[in-house]
Protein backbone atom coordinates (compact mmCIF):
# COMPACT_ATOMS: atom_id res chain seq x y z
CA UNK A 1 0.00 0.00 0.00
CA UNK A 2 1.38 3.16 -1.20
CA UNK A 3 1.16 6.09 1.37
CA UNK A 4 0.88 9.55 -0.08
CA UNK A 5 2.03 12.35 2.10
CA UNK A 6 0.39 15.70 2.23
CA UNK A 7 3.02 17.94 1.63
CA UNK A 8 1.21 21.32 1.24
CA UNK A 9 0.52 21.09 4.70
CA UNK A 10 3.98 20.42 6.36
CA UNK A 11 5.10 23.04 8.49
CA UNK A 12 9.02 24.21 7.35
CA UNK A 13 10.57 25.70 10.69
CA UNK A 14 13.38 25.63 9.08
CA UNK A 15 13.17 27.74 6.35
CA UNK A 16 15.29 30.66 5.69
CA UNK A 17 13.29 34.06 4.27
CA UNK A 18 14.57 35.67 1.18
CA UNK A 19 14.16 39.38 0.61
CA UNK A 20 15.00 41.42 -2.29
CA UNK A 21 18.04 42.82 -0.96
CA UNK A 22 19.60 38.79 -1.49
CA UNK A 23 18.29 39.49 -5.30
CA UNK A 24 20.34 43.02 -5.72
CA UNK A 25 23.89 40.68 -4.41
CA UNK A 26 23.35 38.97 -7.38
CA UNK A 27 21.75 41.39 -9.74
CA UNK A 28 22.21 41.53 -13.58
CA UNK A 29 23.77 37.68 -13.17
CA UNK A 30 22.47 35.37 -15.71
CA UNK A 31 20.32 38.23 -17.44
CA UNK A 32 22.61 39.06 -20.13
CA UNK A 33 21.57 37.60 -23.72
CA UNK A 34 22.19 38.17 -27.31
CA UNK A 35 19.98 41.06 -28.27
CA UNK A 36 18.65 38.68 -31.22
CA UNK A 37 17.40 36.32 -28.30
CA UNK A 38 15.40 39.09 -27.14
CA UNK A 39 12.20 40.32 -27.92
CA UNK A 40 11.29 43.89 -27.18
CA UNK A 41 7.39 43.65 -25.63
CA UNK A 42 4.66 45.86 -27.86
CA UNK A 43 2.14 48.07 -26.37
CA UNK A 44 -0.85 47.66 -28.34
CA UNK A 45 -4.20 48.46 -27.95
CA UNK A 46 -7.06 45.53 -27.93
CA UNK A 47 -8.96 46.18 -30.83
CA UNK A 48 -12.73 44.94 -30.99
CA UNK A 49 -12.52 43.20 -34.30
CA UNK A 50 -9.53 41.06 -33.16
CA UNK A 51 -11.64 38.41 -30.92
CA UNK A 52 -8.57 36.15 -30.94
CA UNK A 53 -6.54 38.42 -28.94
CA UNK A 54 -9.27 39.58 -26.60
CA UNK A 55 -10.14 35.49 -26.01
CA UNK A 56 -6.52 35.07 -24.78
CA UNK A 57 -6.50 38.21 -23.26
CA UNK A 58 -9.25 37.09 -21.21
CA UNK A 59 -8.40 33.61 -20.63
CA UNK A 60 -5.66 34.91 -18.24
CA UNK A 61 -6.88 34.52 -14.82
CA UNK A 62 -7.63 38.22 -13.40
CA UNK A 63 -8.16 39.21 -17.08
CA UNK A 64 -11.71 38.41 -17.50
CA UNK A 65 -12.82 42.18 -17.61
CA UNK A 66 -10.70 43.20 -20.36
CA UNK A 67 -12.57 44.76 -23.27
CA UNK A 68 -11.65 46.44 -26.50
CA UNK A 69 -9.75 50.11 -25.20
CA UNK A 70 -7.27 48.53 -23.12
CA UNK A 71 -3.31 48.47 -23.37
CA UNK A 72 -1.73 44.99 -23.70
CA UNK A 73 2.12 43.78 -23.70
CA UNK A 74 2.67 41.84 -26.27
CA UNK A 75 5.22 39.78 -24.61
CA UNK A 76 4.14 39.50 -20.87
CA UNK A 77 0.11 39.64 -21.46
CA UNK A 78 -0.08 42.19 -18.91
CA UNK A 79 -3.26 44.63 -19.00
CA UNK A 80 -3.57 47.77 -18.32
CA UNK A 81 -6.97 50.34 -18.35
CA UNK A 82 -6.97 52.32 -21.84
CA UNK A 83 -8.66 55.15 -19.46
CA UNK A 84 -5.90 55.11 -16.78
CA UNK A 85 -3.54 54.66 -19.18
CA UNK A 86 0.21 54.55 -18.58
CA UNK A 87 3.49 56.53 -17.25
CA UNK A 88 5.94 56.21 -20.11
CA UNK A 89 9.21 58.07 -21.50
CA UNK A 90 10.01 58.68 -25.15
CA UNK A 91 13.78 57.51 -25.59
CA UNK A 92 13.89 57.25 -29.31
CA UNK A 93 12.02 57.43 -32.48
CA UNK A 94 12.30 55.78 -35.91
CA UNK A 95 10.76 55.87 -38.99
CA UNK A 96 10.44 52.72 -41.24
CA UNK A 97 8.63 51.62 -44.06
CA UNK A 98 7.77 47.60 -44.07
CA UNK A 99 6.90 45.56 -46.98
CA UNK A 100 4.26 43.19 -46.15
CA UNK A 101 2.77 40.05 -48.55
CA UNK A 102 -0.83 39.28 -48.28
CA UNK A 103 -1.82 37.22 -45.45
CA UNK A 104 -2.85 34.55 -47.61
CA UNK A 105 1.12 33.45 -48.42
CA UNK A 106 1.29 32.76 -44.62
CA UNK A 107 4.00 35.00 -44.08
CA UNK A 108 4.38 36.14 -40.30
CA UNK A 109 7.46 39.22 -40.87
CA UNK A 110 7.92 41.58 -43.25
CA UNK A 111 9.32 40.67 -46.70
CA UNK A 112 11.31 44.04 -46.66
CA UNK A 113 12.21 46.79 -43.94
CA UNK A 114 12.81 50.25 -45.62
CA UNK A 115 14.81 52.99 -44.11
CA UNK A 116 13.48 56.29 -45.32
CA UNK A 117 16.57 57.42 -47.45
CA UNK A 118 16.14 53.79 -48.88
CA UNK A 119 14.73 53.84 -52.65
CA UNK A 120 11.27 51.82 -51.50
CA UNK A 121 9.16 50.23 -54.58
CA UNK A 122 6.61 52.30 -56.01
CA UNK A 123 3.12 52.21 -54.91
CA UNK A 124 -0.58 53.41 -55.41
CA UNK A 125 -3.15 54.10 -52.85
CA UNK A 126 -6.18 51.71 -52.77
CA UNK A 127 -9.21 53.60 -51.92
CA UNK A 128 -11.16 51.08 -51.10
CA UNK A 129 -8.52 49.96 -47.85
CA UNK A 130 -6.22 52.97 -47.97
CA UNK A 131 -2.90 50.85 -48.36
CA UNK A 132 -0.07 51.65 -50.39
CA UNK A 133 0.16 48.31 -52.53
CA UNK A 134 3.33 48.04 -54.95
CA UNK A 135 3.04 48.49 -58.23
CA UNK A 136 6.06 46.47 -59.80
CA UNK A 137 6.50 43.36 -58.16
CA UNK A 138 4.85 40.46 -56.33
CA UNK A 139 0.71 40.78 -56.22
CA UNK A 140 -0.93 41.79 -53.36
CA UNK A 141 2.64 43.18 -51.39
CA UNK A 142 2.03 46.58 -49.80
CA UNK A 143 4.27 49.50 -47.81
CA UNK A 144 2.98 50.44 -45.07
CA UNK A 145 4.87 53.43 -43.14
CA UNK A 146 5.43 52.76 -39.40
CA UNK A 147 6.55 55.21 -36.52
CA UNK A 148 8.22 53.34 -33.82
CA UNK A 149 8.52 54.90 -30.44
CA UNK A 150 10.88 53.51 -28.37
CA UNK A 151 9.66 53.62 -24.35
CA UNK A 152 10.29 52.96 -20.86
CA UNK A 153 7.35 52.25 -18.98
CA UNK A 154 7.21 53.87 -15.43
CA UNK A 155 5.14 51.87 -12.78
CA UNK A 156 4.10 53.11 -9.42
CA UNK A 157 7.31 52.39 -6.77
CA UNK A 158 9.90 53.22 -9.17
CA UNK A 159 10.15 49.92 -11.52
CA UNK A 160 10.54 50.17 -15.22
CA UNK A 161 10.00 48.19 -18.64
CA UNK A 162 10.73 48.95 -21.69
CA UNK A 163 8.54 48.91 -24.82
CA UNK A 164 7.71 49.96 -28.38
CA UNK A 165 4.65 52.08 -29.29
CA UNK A 166 4.29 50.84 -32.81
CA UNK A 167 2.25 53.64 -34.76
CA UNK A 168 0.67 53.09 -38.52
CA UNK A 169 -2.17 53.95 -40.47
CA UNK A 170 -4.58 56.35 -38.48
CA UNK A 171 -1.96 56.59 -35.80
CA UNK A 172 0.45 58.19 -37.83
CA UNK A 173 -1.04 62.04 -37.16
CA UNK A 174 -1.02 60.84 -33.22
CA UNK A 175 2.74 59.59 -33.95
CA UNK A 176 3.50 63.32 -35.59
CA UNK A 177 2.07 65.59 -33.22
CA UNK A 178 4.13 63.83 -30.12
CA UNK A 179 7.18 64.19 -32.19
CA UNK A 180 6.38 68.39 -31.98
CA UNK A 181 5.64 68.07 -28.97
CA UNK A 182 8.80 66.69 -27.90
CA UNK A 183 10.44 68.94 -30.00
CA UNK A 184 8.77 72.17 -29.18
CA UNK A 185 9.77 71.27 -25.65
CA UNK A 186 12.06 73.83 -24.07
CA UNK A 187 13.39 75.01 -20.25
CA UNK A 188 16.05 77.24 -19.14
CA UNK A 189 19.20 76.20 -17.90
CA UNK A 190 22.23 78.16 -16.71
CA UNK A 191 23.23 79.20 -20.51
CA UNK A 192 20.06 80.46 -21.50
CA UNK A 193 16.97 78.36 -22.98
CA UNK A 194 17.53 74.78 -24.25
CA UNK A 195 15.68 71.50 -25.96
CA UNK A 196 15.78 69.04 -23.54
CA UNK A 197 16.44 65.33 -24.53
CA UNK A 198 13.65 63.16 -25.78
CA UNK A 199 13.87 61.00 -22.90
CA UNK A 200 13.50 64.20 -20.00
CA UNK A 201 9.97 64.44 -19.74
CA UNK A 202 7.07 61.54 -18.98
CA UNK A 203 4.07 61.28 -21.02
CA UNK A 204 0.33 59.96 -20.38
CA UNK A 205 -0.62 56.93 -23.02
CA UNK A 206 -4.06 55.98 -23.36
CA UNK A 207 -6.59 55.20 -25.78
CA UNK A 208 -9.57 56.96 -26.79
CA UNK A 209 -12.63 56.13 -29.06
CA UNK A 210 -12.02 57.96 -32.82
CA UNK A 211 -14.76 57.30 -35.66
CA UNK A 212 -15.19 58.74 -38.65
CA UNK A 213 -17.61 58.30 -41.59
CA UNK A 214 -15.99 54.85 -42.16
CA UNK A 215 -16.52 53.49 -38.61
CA UNK A 216 -15.43 53.72 -35.07
CA UNK A 217 -12.03 51.86 -33.09
CA UNK A 218 -9.80 52.85 -30.26
CA UNK A 219 -6.57 54.93 -30.83
CA UNK A 220 -3.93 56.20 -29.30
CA UNK A 221 -3.59 59.38 -26.91
CA UNK A 222 -0.55 61.23 -25.58
CA UNK A 223 -0.16 64.32 -23.10
CA UNK A 224 2.64 65.30 -21.57
CA UNK A 225 2.97 64.71 -17.75
CA UNK A 226 6.18 66.34 -16.64
CA UNK A 227 9.86 66.25 -16.22
CA UNK A 228 11.46 63.51 -15.13
CA UNK A 229 12.12 63.33 -11.11
CA UNK A 230 13.82 60.31 -10.30
CA UNK A 231 17.60 60.23 -11.25
CA UNK A 232 18.15 56.14 -11.54
CA UNK A 233 15.07 56.26 -14.01
CA UNK A 234 16.59 59.00 -16.14
CA UNK A 235 19.80 57.16 -16.30
CA UNK A 236 17.93 54.12 -17.43
CA UNK A 237 16.30 56.12 -20.17
CA UNK A 238 19.04 57.76 -21.54
CA UNK A 239 20.90 53.93 -21.31
CA UNK A 240 17.85 52.46 -23.41
CA UNK A 241 17.87 55.65 -25.70
CA UNK A 242 22.07 55.05 -26.27
CA UNK A 243 21.05 51.47 -26.96
CA UNK A 244 18.67 51.87 -29.91
CA UNK A 245 20.90 54.60 -31.29
CA UNK A 246 23.55 52.10 -31.41
CA UNK A 247 21.92 49.24 -32.89
CA UNK A 248 21.62 47.20 -29.80
CA UNK A 249 17.69 46.72 -29.35
CA UNK A 250 16.33 44.39 -32.60
CA UNK A 251 12.29 44.49 -33.61
CA UNK A 252 11.27 41.94 -34.50
CA UNK A 253 8.27 42.39 -36.25
CA UNK A 254 4.87 40.21 -36.86
CA UNK A 255 1.97 40.67 -38.39
CA UNK A 256 -1.03 41.94 -37.15
CA UNK A 257 -4.34 40.73 -36.83
CA UNK A 258 -6.03 40.45 -40.42
CA UNK A 259 -8.13 43.49 -39.70
CA UNK A 260 -5.18 45.40 -39.28
CA UNK A 261 -3.43 44.26 -42.13
CA UNK A 262 -5.78 44.10 -44.79
CA UNK A 263 -6.76 47.78 -44.01
CA UNK A 264 -9.82 46.69 -41.81
CA UNK A 265 -9.36 49.85 -39.30
CA UNK A 266 -10.65 52.85 -40.86
CA UNK A 267 -8.76 56.07 -42.35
Amino acid sequence: MTTQKNVANKKESNVVAISSFDFEEDADDGVAVAPEDLALPFLKIVSAVDAETLNQLKSIKGNEGVEAGFIYNSVTLDVYNGNDGLKIIPCAYQRRYLQWAPRAEGLKHPVNIFLPNEERPRTERNRETNMDMMVDGPAGHYIQETHNHYVLVVFEGGTTQPGLVSMKQTALKKSRKWNSMVQTRSMVGKNGVFTPPRYSHIYNLRTVKEKNNKGAWDGWEVTVDGPVLDKSIYIQAKAFSASINKGEVLVKYESESETETSGDVPF
